[in-house]
């Protein structure tokens, strides 16, 4: 059973920005909007782009390599209906941020 991981703390990601953390085993990519973090798969389902070096306007990252865009709230993907990369729970305890995953 998963459980919270703690990968980063509230400094570490800027608002309106992403980074990629090794979390039990997988890289994500975390992100702050609006004071709130989400936690998605690092790794774009088209080319394996990195996510957290994607632009991110919104709730929206697009891949830096090939341009596919997915919503960092769900990891739906906005190009390809029919992909879509993991998401994760996200709380933060204190200034500690935790991600189930």
């Amino acid at each position: 059973m998963a459980e919270f991981v703690s990968v980063a703390r509230r400094g570490d990601i800027a608002e309106g920005q992403g980074k990629s953390f090794e979390v039990s085993g997988k890289t994500i990519a975390l992100f702050c909007i609006n004071g709130t973090f989400y936690a998605i798969d690092n790794t774009c389902v088209h080319r394996g782009g990195p996510l957290a070096e994607g632009q991110l306007e919104g709730t929206l990252i697009t891949c830096p390599w090939h341009r596919w865009q997915y919503e960092v709230t769900t990891g739906a993907c906005r190009t390809n209906p029919n992909a879509r990369v993991s998401s994760y729970p996200v709380r933060v305890d204190g200034d500690d941020i935790q991600v189930n995953c």
